[in-house]
């Protein structure tokens, strides 16, 4: 694989793994159909994504995702459930397209990579919610279900259209998140609570 190819394909993975963080299924069904319709190319260990059973699986699993996160109180403890699942799914999404690099390499980039940016996601938008909860009585949490649909769809499209793009948001996110960790540690090192 050329260096270019790589980091094309290093930034889809990455973009598609941060977006699993947001819906675990719909960057899965994104890549099933740019599979099925010939516009990417996966790990032969992969081809079984693009089946005609994959896509209904996978399309059904995400209209009920989808569904169940505008469900009071089922949000909450999708968000439980969907922390593991997420970096599992995170990791795959970073191995299908890198299937020319070696297996060291590809498995560390994915385990890194693609784990390390559904994780981040993944609780960001998991304390959004719990924060809209305390705040709305849940009742702002359709707002947050709202926002990450959107943005799973908008990394998802990103990835397969303008891989280098959804890269670059996903670095400027995680950038984002560690600032504000940093300034809340160092708020709390100089106010500390007694």
């Amino acid at each position: 694989m050329e260096p270019a190819q790589t980091l094309l394909a290093v930034g889809l993975g990455i973009s598609l793994a941060a977006a699993a963080g947001l819906r675990i299924f719909l960057p899965l069904l994104a890549v099933a159909l740019a599979a099925r319709a010939g516009v990417l190319e996966l790990s032969p260990a992969f081809d079984w994504v693009a089946t005609l059973p994959a896509l209904v699986a996978l399309g059904s699993a995400a209209v009920v995702e989808i569904a169940a996160y505008y469900l009071p109180g089922v949000d909450n403890l999708l968000d439980l459930l969907a922390g593991p699942l997420a970096l599992v799914a995170g990791t795959l999404l970073v191995v299908a397209p890198l299937w020319e690099l070696p297996p060291l390499v590809k498995w560390s980039v994915a385990i890194i990579a693609g784990g390390g940016a559904a994780a981040v996601t993944q609780s960001l938008s998991s304390l959004l919610r719990v924060k809209s909860t305390l705040a709305t009585g849940g009742l702002g949490n359709a707002v947050v279900s709202t926002g990450e649909l959107g943005g799973a769809l908008l990394l998802s499209a990103l990835a397969l259209l303008l891989p280098i793009a959804g890269l670059i948001l996903v670095l400027v996110l995680v950038v984002w998140a560690l600032r504000r960790l940093w300034r809340r540690a160092n708020r709390d090192r100089a106010h500390p609570a007694g």
